[in-house]
């Protein structure tokens, strides 16, 4: 729908011929762009030239540029190419417009409802979270995780809910060294500033299912997060339950990630992508 001016009529409009692309450079490289982001994990240069049937040297120097501004990310150590910096957040403002908060809205509500505990929706905004949605429960603590507070990934329970749906080839190539790692006080939690710890958290995170973070956020409260994945299987956002820590034994939290999931699976459908692994 256009808002603000009105849509221009069809006899105003530019004409385009889609199949026969006025600028190649630019085609080219939205199609690597298009390959990288469709694909599991991060590729050779070889292989995206020889599934785009490109020359070599045109791959190679248009990912040049594309590293030069952050769209793309070179791992050496695989010799391999994977999406930046810049193409996670280009993802993100995306996912911030309205049309995710409007869905998602009325589906955190009904889910504090039934759980009585606070829940946000965060969206991956480079190596940080970006919360998009608060919706708090009834006699609840303020939250940190505030609308438009950004907190680092490896922190908080959404964050790390996003990481371990990710390659884990991805996940190196955001977090190359320990420079990429912010340090943040925590009393309940070992601080996550290596890459090995983060691996470690994320493969704890996989095998239990969902993602959890004990007071690294805020002293006292814990968090429980699930991915919202598009239709690629891609973590496009994440749902997270905020609770204090004494209020919530812990054989109640498979059940709250169940309850966070289900909301995750529906909304995940009406944007069009797919259920949340189990």
């Amino acid at each position: 729908m256009w808002r603000g001016r009105s849509a221009p009529h069809w006899s105003e409009a530019p004409h385009v011929n889609a199949s026969q692309p006025k600028a190649p450079a630019a085609d080219q490289t939205l199609r690597i762009l298009g390959l990288l982001a469709g694909s599991r994990g991060p590729l050779a240069a070889s292989m995206i030239a020889s599934r785009l049937e490109l020359p070599r040297s045109t791959v190679y120097q248009l990912l040049a540029a594309l590293q030069h501004h952050g769209f793309v990310m070179h791992l050496p150590e695989e010799k391999r190419y994977g999406l930046g910096i810049a193409a996670v957040e280009l993802s993100s403002a995306y996912a911030r417009q309205e049309p995710l908060a409007r869905l998602g809205r009325p589906l955190l509500r009904a889910l504090v409802d039934r759980v009585r505990l606070s829940c946000h929706l965060a969206v991956p905004h480079g190596r940080d979270v970006l919360y998009v949605i608060e919706e708090r429960a009834p006699g609840s603590p303020h939250l940190v995780t505030d609308v438009d507070v950004r907190l680092p990934m490896p922190v908080t329970a959404s964050g790390r809910a996003v990481l371990a749906a990710l390659p884990k080839a991805q996940v190196r190539a955001l977090f190359p060294d320990r420079g990429a790692f912010v340090q943040r006080g925590s009393e309940g939690e070992e601080p996550i500033d290596r890459y090995s710890r983060l691996r470690a958290v994320l493969d704890e995170t996989r095998t239990r299912g969902y993602a959890i973070e004990r007071g690294s956020v805020t002293a006292g409260l814990a968090s429980i997060g699930v991915p919202v994945l598009d239709h690629r299987g891609w973590p496009v956002a994440a749902l997270a339950t905020t609770f204090p820590q004494r209020d919530v034994p812990e054989e109640r939290l498979p059940g709250l990630a169940a309850e966070a999931r289900r909301t995750a699976e529906l909304l995940s459908t009406r944007i069009h992508g797919r259920a949340a692994p189990a």
